[in-house]
């Protein structure tokens, strides 16, 4: 088993394209740490950085306690299942899984039983005597795992796996990996854009945007407690409703968030009013999931947003409903471009990431903080927009009609115009 730490690892590719700003990243023994991430955000430049299929240009790479920056990829101990499975067309599936043996020479009888083994593992031994030409996209994928896994190496990584699969075969194959790589007890770096296969998958999902690290943690922490405002809506399997609203404490009996139209009340009590308070008289994003609101009768005594419902949207196991109310939206914030960085721009500038999160990073030492710089406001990022409401099975409206929507106050997610979480970290 092996322990991987980035330390301060950053990639500018010729032309002066910023790749990798800067990451500070830990994944232990056993771990299995997913990059997750848009496309372009580096995260798959990160993973064959620490393969060795690219240089870092600055930083330090740690595998297993030792310096691996000019390690040549064949002594890294290091097996990586790519996108697309990447097998021998000319060799059967039993000498796909049996060619990474046979170039250490090992025991001709220990490789035929190893290979026998796995392959019953991996539900792929009927196929054996097959070309991979001849095999759905599931089987291949399956062999090139299992061609990654038989010479038993110290650290996998695996780069999009399953995005080639439809979504059952995906689900079945996800199911697999996680208790695969739990049951060899190997360290796993794996990569993806599908917030699902993260959650589902990881002991601890890294966020990537820009390739500058956005929050890290557990699926449960990174979910229920985002670092950012960009961490908040990428893991949202529907869109995040993201909204303006300006700070106010009247005679300073609680906290009032202004949407305009609308208003949320916040008391004293609230362990997160102190933090909140900090931004009187201006404004900040608030985050709700479409789950956080909800169709609520006249009875109801909570928070409530008035609005028309302009549309309803069928998802086959629910419905949701896009509420006009008013409320003015907010793009999410986003990173400055990196490629300034590479062209002499403020180096201070990047992700920021709070003082809580830099404890679970890789060497648990305090680093300078990078700034998060906010958008330009007055350049398109506000918007009137729906609300976005989660109504069920059966929707209780239709469209045109008036709607009340109930707020689950105790789920808002609250971040500074920058994007970075302003009330008490809980992690």
């Amino acid at each position: 088993m092996s322990t991987v730490v980035l330390d301060n690892v950053t990639k500018v590719y010729p032309g002066g394209y910023l790749a990798v700003d800067r990451m500070n990243l830990r994944a232990e023994d056993g771990e299995l740490l997913v990059l997750l991430g848009p496309s372009g955000c580096g995260k798959s430049t990160l993973l064959r950085m620490i393969a060795g299929l690219e240089d870092v240009t600055s930083g330090d790479l740690w595998l297993g306690g030792s310096l691996a920056n000019d390690l040549a990829p064949r002594d890294r101990d290091v097996a990586m299942v790519f996108q697309n499975g990447a097998l021998y067309p000319h060799r059967t599936v039993r000498g796909n899984l049996s060619f990474p043996l046979e170039i250490a020479k090992a025991d001709p009888e220990m490789v035929r039983e190893r290979v026998t083994e796995l392959s019953k593992a991996l539900h792929i031994d009927e196929t054996l005597d097959r070309r991979p030409g001849t095999l759905s996209g599931g089987q291949r994928q399956r062999v090139a795992m299992g061609r990654a896994i038989v010479r038993q190496p110290s650290l996998f990584l695996m780069d999009e796996p399953l995005s080639n699969l439809d979504a059952g075969m995906r689900t079945e194959l996800r199911m697999e990996i996680g208790s695969l790589v739990r049951s060899l007890g190997v360290t796993t770096i794996y990569v993806t854009h599908d917030q699902v296969e993260a959650l589902t998958l990881a002991d601890r999902i890294a966020i990537m945007n820009r390739g500058v690290l956005q929050d890290v943690g557990t699926p449960g922490q990174v979910y229920n407690d985002p670092a950012t405002a960009f961490t908040a809506a990428f893991l949202n399997s529907q869109q995040l409703n993201l909204l303006s609203a300006v700070v106010r404490t009247p005679q300073n009996q609680f906290i009032l968030l202004d949407f305009g139209p609308h208003q949320i009340t916040i008391p004293w009590s609230d362990p997160r009013a102190y933090a909140i308070s900090q931004h009187v008289g201006n404004q900040i994003i608030v985050g709700l999931r479409p789950d956080c609101l909800a169709p609520v009768p006249d009875t109801f005594e909570g928070p409530v947003f008035l609005g028309r419902v302009r549309a309803l949207e069928y998802h086959g196991h629910e419905w949701m409903a896009y509420v006009e109310s008013g409320i003015t939206s907010v793009s999410v914030p986003e990173p400055p471009d990196p490629r300034l960085h590479a062209r002499g721009a403020d180096p201070a500038q990047g992700g920021r990431i709070r003082a809580m999160m830099r404890r679970l990073l890789s060497n648990g030492e305090d680093q300078a903080e990078p700034q998060y710089q906010a958008q330009d406001q007055s350049s398109g990022t506000h918007r009137r927009a729906d609300l976005i409401v989660r109504v069920g099975s059966r929707p209780v409206w239709r469209a045109g009609e008036p709607a009340r929507v109930g707020v689950d106050a105790t789920r808002l997610l609250l971040f500074a115009p920058d994007g970075s979480r302003i009330d008490p970290p809980h992690r």
